[in-house]
């Protein structure tokens, strides 16, 4: 994410802003690679808003350039049905059982137009880790709005509490695949089993494309051939990489160029 090709991406609309979150740890820790901090940034979240303690290994090196950046269109668009969503997981190693895990994960946060292009959030206390984003996908009822930007999601509007709350229509689309309800009744019902598998797919997750000998450290290629290196401090604003200096756009360019001649 620290090139346009994966920063910009249209899919990942918004996490600009959670990257620069993390700039003062980098910048008080620069020697910590921005692939470890990202990562280990996100599992922290997850435990201090209540959710399950998740592995973390550390030792990914940053890339030097964006040669190795897999090309856009891979990511899941929430607009899809179940489909989409089990090529994009299923082509990665994930089960029907571990894609609706991770979905889980939108128990945590919000949508918004101006980035994703939906609004809203999934459940009432979007700061707070639980298994409400599956109950409540049971137990309300769910009807289609079309937003403003042409967009359409799923909305519940409750009158009491004067309140709208949303699902994605890749989150519904998990009710109407039998093979992936199962999972989420129990989820619904069953906190600590979510808890367990959540932490489980997810340090899945953070390993795609990882490979370890017995001691756990990394052996691609990257890290053999240039060993543990932190790429320079990003920009402070958020922005896209191109618009920021991130990725291969001045002055990181510059810096990158140190970095090949190491490797």
């Amino acid at each position: 994410m620290r090139y346009e090709a994966e920063g910009g991406d249209p899919a990942n609309a918004g996490l600009q802003h959670a990257r620069v979150f993390l700039e003062p740890v980098k910048e008080k820790h620069s020697w910590i690679t921005y692939a470890d901090l990202w990562i280990l940034g996100g599992v922290v979240a997850v435990k201090e808003m209540g959710g399950p303690d998740i592995e973390f290994l550390p030792g990914r090196t940053d890339y030097v350039d964006d040669s190795k950046l897999p090309p856009r269109g891979r990511l899941p668009d929430g607009a899809q049905g179940a489909d989409h969503i089990r090529f994009i997981f299923g082509r990665m190693g994930f089960s029907d059982q571990e894609i609706v895990a991770l979905s889980g994960a939108h128990n945590l946060g919000r949508c918004h137009s101006d980035r994703s292009g939906f609004e809203g959030a999934w459940v009432q206390n979007p700061t707070r880790f639980s298994n409400s984003y599956y109950r409540l996908m049971m137990s309300l009822d769910w009807k289609e709005k079309t937003l403003e930007n042409g967009v359409k999601q799923f909305v519940n509007y409750d009158e009491d509490l004067e309140q709208e709350l949303m699902m994605l229509p890749t989150d519904l689309a998990l009710l109407g695949d039998k093979h992936f309800k199962p999972w989420v009744e129990l989820y619904a019902k069953d906190k600590d089993r979510f808890f367990e598998d959540f932490a489980k797919v997810f340090a899945k997750l953070i390993e795609l494309g990882i490979t370890r000998d017995g001691k756990g450290k990394i052996t691609n290629a990257d890290n053999v051939k240039g060993g543990y290196h932190a790429a320079p401090k990003k920009s402070s604003t958020p922005g896209k990489p191109s618009e920021t200096g991130d990725g291969e756009a001045d002055p990181l360019a510059k810096e990158n160029q140190k970095f090949r001649a190491k490797l």
